[in-house]
Order: C-alpha cells, then structure tokens, then sequence
C-alpha cells in the first residue's frame, strides 16, 4: 500500500478540523462563539486551500486562500461583531430543536453524506476527493443549524458556514472555480452580510428582537 503524501494527510486533518468546528458551531448557544468558530473555519479553509495549491501547482488557488483568509477570517468576523455588539445579543436560548437531539441528527448527516460522496468520489481524478464526504457533511451540518435556530443572526452564520462547505467541496473536487466566479461570489456575500446588518436593526426597532416568530406574529397581526 503506498504512502500518503504529506500535503494529502494536511489536507485531511484540516478536513476533519472543519467537521469538528461544524459540529461545535451546531452545539454552541453564545453568538459570539459562533463568530469564533466561524473565522477558524475560515482560517483552516485558507489553509486547506493553500495546500492543495502547493500540491497541485494551480496559482490561482494562492489568491482564493488570500480572499478567504481576508473575507472570512477578519473582514466578515469583524462586521458580524459588531452587529453583535450594536444589537445586544450574546446569547441565544431558544432552539427549535435541543442540542442533544440536534446532534443526533447531525451524527446521521454526516453518515448519509459519507455514502452520496463515495461514487462521486470515484469520478474524481483529483488528490483531494477523500475530503468530498466530509464537505458535504459540513453542508449539511450547516444548513441543520439554520433550520433549527431561531435568531436571524445565527442564522445568517449558518448561511455562511454553509458556504465553506461549499467552497471546501469545489476544493475537493475540481480543484475551486475560475477566480472571476471566486471574487464574485466574495462580493456577493459581503454585500449580504451588509444589507442583512441593516434589516436586523429595522426588524429590532420594530420588534425589540430578531427572533422570526416575532416577525411571522407582526405579520398576522397585520
């Protein structure tokens, strides 16, 4: 059996590092952990992409760690706090689901992910397709701690962890996107996060929360 490279088992460490912190996000109630999480996901992503650039010899993929690293290790992180810190909220307590049961069902997530990634797996012909199991899972991980929360924030954070996951499959799979479709998926979400900082403050003066079921109860009220 032949060895793995050195930049192969970086690769899938920071893989496994990106599934713990998904799991973390999907467990923690204080928002600004979340955000913590958040740019450490952001960070083993740049690094993660990094490598495979190294690996790989594609130079395009040095300058979507750079826009990673920048975008979701200091530039997103640093707006999201503070919004936090502007709109009071530090804790989140209500839940749809609790946070044993929650991860149950993220258990079963990563287990069905493991098996809709394998014959995709075997399409690949890239280094990094052992990893495509794990970023599916991180997917839907996140997509889990969207639906099961209740405060917009938290669930913007969801939003964007999905979109590391993402990120982390194109990877994984083909190597990332053209660099054209990077940037402007980069702006696009910078822009969301800014027009969402914006409608969290309109829905708190009206409602005094950012809860949505205040917000569907506003709207039948009206």
């Amino acid at each position: 059996m032949p060895a793995v490279p050195l930049y192969a088992q970086l690769i899938n460490l920071l893989a496994a590092v990106l599934l713990l912190l998904a799991f973390a996000m999907l467990s923690q109630r204080r928002v600004l952990s979340l955000i913590d999480l958040f740019a450490a996901q952001g960070a083993a992503l740049a690094l993660s992409t990094a490598i495979v650039a190294w690996a790989t010899g594609q130079r395009h993929l040095y300058w979507s760690a750079g826009l990673t690293l920048g975008l979701k290790v200091l530039v997103l992180p640093w707006i999201l706090r503070r919004l936090i810190h502007r709109l009071d909220i530090e804790w989140e307590f209500e839940r749809l689901i609790n946070i044993p049961t929650t991860m149950l069902i993220g258990i079963v997530l990563v287990v069905f992910a493991f098996n809709l990634a394998v014959p995709i797996a075997e399409l690949a012909n890239t280094v990094t397709r052992s990893t495509l199991g794990i970023a599916l899972a991180c997917v839907m991980l996140s997509f889990l701690m969207m639906i099961t929360r209740r405060k917009a924030i938290s669930q913007v954070l969801g939003f964007l962890a999905m979109e590391n996951g993402l990120f982390f499959a194109a990877t994984s799979a083909t190597y990332g996107m053209p660099m054209v479709v990077e940037l402007g998926i980069a702006l696009d979400v910078l822009v969301g996060v800014l027009i969402l900082g914006v409608f969290f403050f309109q829905i708190r003066d009206r409602l005094d929360s950012l809860g949505f079921a205040n917000l569907e109860r506003s709207r039948d009220d009206d």
